[in-house]
């Protein structure tokens, strides 16, 4: 055991370091559940990295990683369809810039605050640096409910929304993208705002755009399909495939359609998806025309999907979903929506792989309960990692002027999330934790940008 000449060893003073960078963080914002767990699932990762390079203690990267460079707060003010002005709030964090341009998507959603925001933004510093591009980690958002709101009144919320953040993004700076409640629509209102401000068409500055306005080809498709493609890796791993393998997935949104979309392509068995109200339940397989067309088209609610196929069950209550018996679990809707007796029944019914398709959709104990039962766990930060990827794929394209055919966008998103899972199990077994993805993801992601910013300099 290494000592220093106090007699400490480096693992004593590596446990007092992070207990106080962690302590420091609690008695700061006492109130931000949702980043404290975050945090706290990163650091227990990486202690052994700490042990092992010690200089990321001496120039307390720790402590500068889970400190954003910015947080920005401001009041978006709107008039709705009947003359009645309105007061949202607004955030951007922008974490780490280490490795290029703040990156992140915008959410709009009435649960959106400070904590899930920072959680959300760190979460991003290193999924973003596990994709190899050059993207630092952001994130973004209001607590604006989309959702019954006219095409009028989102346009001019949105617009609202760019007159104040317009001052803080760039194509070199900061590239926003969508996220939940944030879609073509909304981006193309920011887009459109943000051209009108600045007097000129900076088509990098969001990504998730419009295929006529600088989009790329597989935005929408990338965070579902990269999903599949990680859990394809998972699945090698096993000398297994993803054909005849009964999936159920929760959610109903871009994630949760594509990545539904993709694992048919490639023979897998999809029976189940919700969203917010309920979930479905089709034994033949759920007919992914209908959930488009009720979810992309109509924005409606998933219960609609039995007026179009009688023999499918819908059942109030999205949790439930987590009791069907399946062979792979996908938990591809919002922040902590699996916990610890929905894990129980996952594992109960025989699951043998869990990725999680959202940002931390699965509680601490929820995990602990898939490990503990050598359940094979995908995490969000490596899993979800394809929708990213491809926005920095159009920033390339859109810095090149030029535009790739589908093909090559999901040739390359292939490539990534086959790097990334790599990426993860060799990080997870140079550091003892073989075949532990959690473990991978963390300590590879934090070692991309830990050394870079030894590199930097304090800054």
């Amino acid at each position: 055991m290494q000592m220093n000449k106090r007699g400490i060893s480096i693992e004593e003073r590596v446990q007092h370091y992070t207990e106080s960078v962690f302590q420091k963080i609690i008695s700061r914002d006492p109130y931000e559940k949702e980043f404290h767990q975050a945090v706290r699932d990163l650091i227990i990762s990486i202690k052994p990295v700490l042990v092992k390079n010690p200089t990321y203690v001496d120039l307390n990267i720790l402590g500068r990683i889970v400190e954003p460079e910015r947080l920005i707060t401001f009041r978006v003010p709107w008039v709705d369809d009947h003359g009645k002005v309105h007061v949202n709030r607004g955030f951007r964090v922008q974490f780490n810039s280490a490795l290029g341009p703040y990156k992140g998507g915008l959410r709009f959603h009435p649960s959106v605050n400070a904590s899930i925001i920072k959680f959300l933004g760190f979460e991003q510093i290193f999924k973003n640096a596990l994709t190899g591009q050059p993207i630092g980690g952001g994130k973004g958002g209001s607590d604006f409910d989309p959702k019954g709101k006219s095409d009028a009144e989102i346009m001019r919320f949105c617009q609202s929304f760019m007159n104040e953040l317009v001052n803080y993004i760039g194509p070199d700076v900061d590239v926003p993208a969508g996220d939940i409640g944030v879609g073509a629509k909304e981006i193309g209102y920011l887009f459109g705002q943000y051209k009108m401000l600045r007097g000129k068409y900076e088509a990098g500055v969001l990504t998730g755009k419009g295929l006529h306005y600088g989009g790329s080809i597989g935005r929408k498709e990338a965070t579902g399909y990269g999903t599949i493609y990680f859990v394809n890796e998972m699945l090698k791993e096993m000398n297994d495939s993803i054909k005849d393998k009964t999936v159920i997935v929760s959610g109903s949104g871009n994630v949760s359609i594509y990545a539904m979309e993709k694992a048919t392509q490639l023979g897998a068995h999809v029976i189940a998806c919700s969203d917010s109200n309920g979930y479905i339940y089709d034994e033949n397989g759920i007919n992914l025309d209908t959930v488009k067309r009720i979810k992309e088209v109509e924005k409606g609610r998933i219960s609609d999907y039995t007026k179009f196929h009688p023999e499918a069950e819908y059942t109030d209550g999205c949790a439930g979903i987590w009791s069907l018996p399946c062979d792979i679990a996908l938990p591809c809707a919002t922040q902590n929506e699996l916990d610890e007796k929905s894990a129980n029944q996952l594992v109960k019914n025989g699951v043998s792989i869990v990725a999680e398709g959202a940002n931390m959709p699965s509680t601490p104990d929820a995990i602990d309960v898939f490990l503990y039962n050598n359940i094979q766990f995908g995490p969000a930060k490596a899993v979800n990692a394809g929708g990213v990827a491809v926005s920095a794929l159009e920033m390339g394209q859109n810095s090149s002027r030029i535009a790739w055919s589908f093909e090559q966008v999901d040739a390359k998103l292939h490539e990534i999330m086959e790097n990334i899972y790599q990426s993860c199990v060799q990080a997870a077994k140079e550091y003892n934790r073989p075949g532990n993805l959690i473990v991978g993801a963390n300590i590879a992601g934090f070692l991309m940008v830990a050394d870079t910013m030894v590199d930097l300099g304090v800054i």
